[in-house]
């Protein structure tokens, strides 16, 4: 039987992210929805294609001062939520994720998600900066994409301090 494309989606972020076994990743659960959601609820975005997702984006806004902790590697994702104070403004976004099932890549529904999400945020928060934790050449190629289009500058996340 195969599986389906919620199933799918979950064997795909654990391939890609290995959150469950790397403790700088977010484990994204439940709880975790619901304090994205809470700091703004454009941070969790898929597009569904009648069968369940296909794409999934998680975007999370903080202020400079947590996004210059993560980008030194001071912090793990999981700290940056942690530290990212609800309602502040926000000037910096991080593009935490975006996942795609294969037969729908290519198709640009990971940029567009990301950018209606942008847009939104960008309605109640002054967003100057954004900033990514690369794991693949397509994760970094959208992130460089998105800047491009939203003219923000795109800073990365240098390896993690010992």
């Amino acid at each position: 039987m195969a599986l389906s494309n919620f199933e799918r989606m979950i064997q795909l972020a654990e391939n890609v992210f290995a959150s469950k076994s790397n403790p700088d990743q977010l484990d994204v659960n439940e709880d975790v929805i619901k304090q994205l959601k809470r700091i703004h609820p454009a941070t969790v975005s898929e597009h569904n294609d009648g069968n369940g997702p296909v794409v999934w984006i998680l975007v999370i806004p903080t202020t400079s001062e947590v996004m210059n902790k993560f980008i030194d590697g001071h912090i793990s994702e999981g700290e940056l939520l942690k530290q990212t104070p609800l309602d502040a403004p926000y000037n910096a976004l991080y593009l935490c994720s975006a996942m795609v099932l294969d037969e729908y890549r290519g198709k640009g529904l990971a940029k567009k998600l990301t950018c209606q999400a942008i847009e939104s945020i960008r309605k109640q928060h002054n967003i100057k900066t954004l900033f990514v934790w690369p794991f693949s050449k397509e994760g970094d190629a959208l992130a460089q994409n998105i800047a491009q289009t939203t003219t923000l500058p795109l800073l990365k996340r240098k390896p993690r301090a010992v």
